[in-house]
């Protein structure tokens, strides 16, 4: 029988679409990990604090990293240190259990009040990464051999996971999952998005900068689109640079804030170029 249903309403300073919202409550109603795909930039990562927020909730972050193995989220045997101690130290090397370290899923496992586990860019691991995940995330308990423990969550955490698809994850890890894929958001909802950050952003300033970050965007054949956060930073360079509504189109200033790949200034460049037919400009330009 599923949960009782614990509603995550968003935060102040995080804007979630109904779909978005909806998916969390059903993970959280089901006991299950809320696995999220998107771009970079969507706020994958930012959404498991604002679960956090809303709920109250401490928040545990586990970040992935190519070399991360699943040992290394539940606990590590710190067999250095005993060594160690057994010819230098004063410790009773014969206790063991203070030379193990639980992890961040050791520790989502063993805190008191449930909390939040962010496991983020799980796909930047190996592939057999999340299988090795699979027990302890659907029994909530692992076991420690070298003491003769089972370690058992006293409250399941609100697990989210994400991915930005560098990797095709398992079927079976797939199958224990809640899946949601956050789109980019479209104009509207990305106005809204700014004015959380952004809230006093001059009207016309806004607008000729959502329009000519969208057109950037578009241009096809881009290594790396800019991301929400990068046009977040790009008004506040804005701003603080004191330029224009009316010189952003034309001059694209700061423009190193949106783009940060030499070839997608090229590919930028070139656009321009067959556009008007003229010399484009000097990339110092666009570094003002």
């Amino acid at each position: 029988m599923a949960r009782k249903l614990v509603q995550y309403t968003g935060s102040s300073d995080y804007i979630v679409s109904d779909d978005l919202r909806n998916s969390v409550n059903i993970a959280m109603a089901l006991g299950k990990p809320l696995l999220i795909k998107g771009e970079p930039g969507t706020g994958k990562t930012v959404l498991a604090q604002s679960i956090a927020d809303a709920l109250d909730k401490e928040l545990i972050i586990w970040n992935i990293k190519s070399t991360t193995k699943a040992q290394e989220g539940l606990y590590v045997y710190d067999t250095v240190q005993r060594l160690y101690d057994s010819q230098f130290g004063e410790h009773n090397v014969a206790d063991i259990k203070q030379y193990i370290k639980l992890g961040k899923l050791g520790e989502a496992f063993q805190a008191d009040q449930q909390v939040v586990l962010l496991i983020d860019e799980i796909d930047k691991a190996d592939l057999e990464f999340p299988n090795d995940l699979l027990w302890e995330l659907d029994q909530m308990t692992f076991y420690i051999p070298e003491t003769k423990e089972t370690i058992s969550a006293k409250t399941r955490p609100i697990v989210i996971i994400t991915s930005n698809a560098e990797k095709e994850l398992p079927d079976a890890f797939l199958r224990r999952c809640i899946f949601h894929y956050i789109e980019f958001p479209d104009a509207e909802a990305m106005e809204k998005i700014i004015r959380v950050h952004h809230p006093n952003v001059e009207k016309r300033l806004l607008e000729q900068a959502m329009e000519t970050f969208y057109m950037l965007r578009n241009i096809p054949n881009l290594q790396k689109k800019p991301s929400t956060s990068e046009l977040i930073d790009w008004l506040q360079a804005l701003v603080v640079g004191g330029i224009s509504p009316n010189k952003i189109k034309q001059e694209l200033p700061f423009l190193g804030v949106l783009l940060k790949k030499n070839e997608d200034l090229d590919t930028l460049l070139n656009q321009l170029y067959n556009k008007t037919q003229n010399r484009p400009q000097p990339r110092s330009n666009f570094y003002r």
